[in-house]
């Protein structure tokens, strides 16, 4: 049976934005995350503390973070790598933390340089902190369907990661399918593992549309009892590992998914197809969401575009 209810955590603000090459303004960004509060999402990436010298485009997490309007039962999120990431997130009000991790040893040594155990053993201090300052900690698995260099990821490597995020003290823990190419049975499989070891109700999805199958590898985690999934209005956002790759699932998408099946998420679709309106004009790019354009060009038109 599908849950009843489905928690959407916005990725858009933070990881759809970040590799954009052309600078998203401060106020465009805080625009963003207010609206998408407003349109219902429980749960918005916010913003990363990170170098500026790595990612120049979240150099004003802060100063996002300060002009945001914190709406009721909220949560806003910020990825950070380490204690001086955490320090600046925690003056920042952060209401989560994210810290990341790969499911690939091949991927871990490419992109942090160094093996899975040791970025674990580096967030060991940083998720300490946040708990004895009270805050979430949501755990990223990276690579966890496949990997841009070594091909297939064991299963067992996944619930290996997951068991040492959970060690960390993890609220929660993100599966992710970072370069998109999972399928609904492998993506039901690894789900079906991972579930042994880490309370069903605190696992997340996080897929990438680079072949077409986020929808369909979100409608086979939802099979096995998943209730949380990342998503990024308008699509935004891509995988710098993944050639042609066309970004995180659209929150659009999902929404008009999970409306058809009945689930309650409490977003307004109709909101959110304007957001993604909204910044697809901010950074000067179509949108990837299939449902946003749709439902765009149905209001404007007064008809429903032939297919």
């Amino acid at each position: 049976m599908l849950p009843a209810k489905v928690k959407i955590v916005e990725v858009g603000p933070r990881d759809g934005l970040q590799n954009e090459k052309e600078f998203v303004s401060t106020k465009v960004k805080v625009d963003l995350v207010n609206r998408l509060a407003n349109a219902g999402l429980q749960n918005v990436e916010s913003a990363s503390f990170v170098s500026p010298k790595w990612v120049p485009q979240m150099a004003d997490g802060a100063a996002v973070m300060a002009g945001i309007e914190r709406r009721p039962g909220t949560i806003y999120s910020a990825l950070t790598p380490n204690l001086r990431g955490f320090e600046a997130a925690l003056e920042a009000k952060t209401d989560e933390i994210v810290i990341f991790g790969a499911a690939s040893e091949a991927f871990s040594q490419k992109n942090i340089n160094c093996s899975i155990a040791e970025s674990i053993t580096r967030f060991e201090p940083v998720a300490k902190a946040a708990k004895e300052a009270g805050l979430r900690v949501r755990g990223s698995i990276s690579c966890a369907l496949g990997c841009p260099y070594q091909g297939d990821v064991p299963i067992e490597a996944v619930v290996d990661v997951v068991q040492r995020m959970k060690a960390l003290g993890c609220d929660e823990i993100d599966i992710a399918d970072t370069i998109g190419v999972g399928t609904a049975g492998r993506t039901r499989d690894v789900m079906a593992a991972v579930s042994k070891v880490f309370p069903r109700e605190q696992l997340s999805g996080h897929f990438h549309d680079t072949y077409g199958q986020a929808v369909a590898n979100i409608y086979a985690s939802l099979q096995e009892g998943i209730e949380i999934f990342h998503a990024s209005v308008a699509g935004l956002g891509g995988c710098p590992y993944a050639k042609g790759a066309t970004g995180n699932v659209a929150t659009e998408d999902v929404i008009f998914l999970l409306n058809g099946l009945g689930i309650e998420t409490g977003v307004d679709l109709d909101q959110l197809v304007e957001i993604g309106d909204f910044i697809s004009r901010a950074i000067g790019k179509p949108s990837a969401s299939r449902v946003g354009r749709a439902l765009l060009a149905k209001k404007r038109d007064g008809v429903a575009p032939c297919v």
